[in-house]
């Protein structure tokens, strides 16, 4: 029964204190939408960045964006070090009040500012220096996740090569998808229902004709060989019309985690498995540090990200075709990542034992929380939990077809968040250097430039080095973001306390987690002095932001003017 509660209670929290209360209140107060209002996506249209897409297409693409692997990884590491049930508390409440705030508001700024991003809307509230500062800061983090995500998307397809044929089918059948919806005209419904179809298709190819590699290829290790592969994806799909691949892509990768999710949900009705881990932990992890403020940034994407407001301001509000349609994509898209770490948790704790269960026949190699944590990281977890509750609803799948759908799921979303933010990346570049530099105003220079820099940091492993932090740094990107908009809340005369007091919190909290990583960076027995000063920098730079925020917010810097639809 305790599964049922905190499932079923989630999702009421979700949409009745969430979408229909607070979003609400936003509505009314500070977004104030405008249906007849002509948004960016029409009025820049260019056919490539700027083009109107289909409410559910977009949803997806915003959704399969923001989402990425956040609330599985987050939410599986805070109940490690501090227990299941405050994991919950955050990702409810931080979700519903400042994660879902941050995506929303950022959304709508940035399509009352002609679709620009965050960073840019910064030098108008905030000042140039802000704005350089934060454009640097937000380049330097997004190679690292491009850098990131193309690696553990290459050891995904090595550990698991039942998943290449999927994962690379889905690209034609998307491609296929985009050109039938929009150059033909075709009817949505019956087009996903074939697509999907194609999609389920190349799963159980994948699952009959795995494709591992033995040994070098062209000269590269398999390793390098894949990770030299979804670079050149992530390359060509980020300069390609929005319409071609992205949106039909993402809205594709929607029905792959929904599907998973769906069944990951019905296992958990059905089986009403126990949770095996501990609810509380205690408000110190030997290995993380104190509850507060460490919790608050290992959890992230089920509560809050920093990378949200780069989608939201970088490719959605360029494809959001009327203002009323912002509220379900965004701060719902945001709603629906929540239900995914709540779910998360609860197949996790569910499917997973942290000690054996009396009378023995559990093998814990395989479903021990600690054990396949340690053995195969995250992903193993999610994929063994998954799969044991799954496998206990349906015998006859199997568990180890159970675990291949749970990763699928997650490596699919991670090649969509790769790409995106390739995409995000040379949009940032090209508004803080193209004016001055127009060299790097060609999307195919400015893409290959990103992909060379996060190719030679993630091909060197540089990334393992700066990782450790990157949790707090996105959160510092959502301090800032938020901000930004309570700076750009002033100028167009709106309350700001929807996002001001959530960065204060974000910022005091960010500082919180630096200082305390710093410490144990300098006073390990073998000293991270990298990392250490890293983390200084980041303190100095949230302090910065603090300080310009506070200096904006006294209408020293403010200089936005509403648009017609908000005077």
């Amino acid at each position: 029964m305790l599964t049922w509660t905190i499932l079923i209670g989630a999702c009421l929290f979700f949409y009745f204190a969430g979408y229909r209360y607070y979003a609400g209140r936003l509505d009314r107060d500070v977004v104030r939408p405008d249906a007849g209002s002509h948004t960016p996506a029409i009025t820049e249209n260019d056919g490539v960045d700027y083009v109107p897409s289909k409410p559910m297409v977009l949803f997806g693409h915003n959704f399969a964006s923001i989402a990425g692997a956040g609330p599985v990884i987050g939410p599986i590491i805070a109940m490690h070090h501090f227990g299941w049930a405050l994991t919950l508390v955050w990702v409810l409440v931080g979700n519903v009040f400042i994660g879902a705030v941050h995506d929303y508001l950022t959304l709508m700024m940035s399509v009352r500012n002609r679709g620009r991003s965050v960073a840019d809307i910064a030098e108008s509230t905030m000042g140039s220096r802000a704005k350089s500062v934060f454009a640097l800061f937000l380049v330097l983090a997004m190679l690292l996740v491009i850098a990131v995500f193309g690696v553990v998307a290459a050891k995904t397809l090595i550990a698991q090569p039942e998943m290449v044929i999927p994962t690379f089918a889905i690209i034609p059948i998307s491609m296929i998808l985009g050109w039938f919806l929009y150059k033909k005209g075709g009817n949505l419904a019956a087009a996903s229902i074939v697509a999907v179809l194609a999609l389920v298709a190349s799963i159980y190819a994948g699952f009959k004709l795995p494709l591992p590699l033995e040994g070098d290829v062209i000269g590269l290790s398999p390793l390098m060989f894949w990770f030299v592969l979804l670079m050149i994806y992530a390359a060509v799909a980020s300069v390609l019309p929005v319409h071609v691949l992205l949106q039909p892509r993402d809205y594709l990768s929607t029905y792959v985690l929904f599907g998973s999710m769906s069944l990951g949900i019905l296992a958990l009705l059905w089986v009403a498995p126990g949770l095996n881990t501990p609810a509380y932990m205690g408000g110190f992890s030997e290995e993380q540090g104190p509850v507060w403020p460490m919790l608050f940034v290992l959890v992230a994407c089920g509560a809050v990200s920093g990378f949200h407001s780069l989608v939201a301001g970088g490719t959605v509000s360029k494809q959001l075709a009327n203002e009323s349609q912002g509220r379900i994509i965004s701060y719902g898209g945001m709603l629906t990542e929540g239900v995914v770490a709540v779910v998360t948790v609860l197949l996790v704790g569910g499917g997973l034992y942290w000690v054996a269960p009396a009378g023995g026949g559990v093998d814990m190699a395989e479903l021990g929380f600690r054990e396949t944590l340690k053995a195969g990281g995250w992903i193993h977890a999610f994929g063994h939990g998954y799969g044991n509750v799954v496998h206990q609803m349906l015998p006859f799948l199997g568990f180890t077809l159970a675990s291949m759908i749970a990763v699928l799921a997650l490596n699919t979303f991670v090649m969509t968040t790769l790409d995106t933010a390739v995409r995000i990346t040379r949009f940032i570049v090209q508004e803080s250097l193209g004016q001055r530099v127009p060299l790097f105003l060609n999307k195919y220079v400015t893409t290959a430039g990103v992909i060379a820099i996060a190719f030679v940091i993630g091909a060197s492993d540089g990334w393992q080095k700066i990782w450790p932090i990157f949790g707090a740094t996105n959160q510092l990107i959502a301090a800032v973001a938020l901000f930004v908009i309570a700076t750009y809340l002033i100028g167009v005369k709106r309350p700001t306390a929807y996002a001001l007091y959530p960065a204060v919190f974000m910022v005091i909290t960010t500082i919180g987690a630096l200082s305390w990583q710093a410490y144990r960076f300098f006073t390990a027995p073998e000293p991270h002095l990298f990392l250490g000063t890293a983390a200084l920098v980041l303190i100095g730079l949230a302090l910065f932001v603090g300080h310009e925020g506070l200096q904006a917010l006294k209408g020293r810097k403010i200089s936005t003017e509403p648009t017609p639809s908000e005077a």
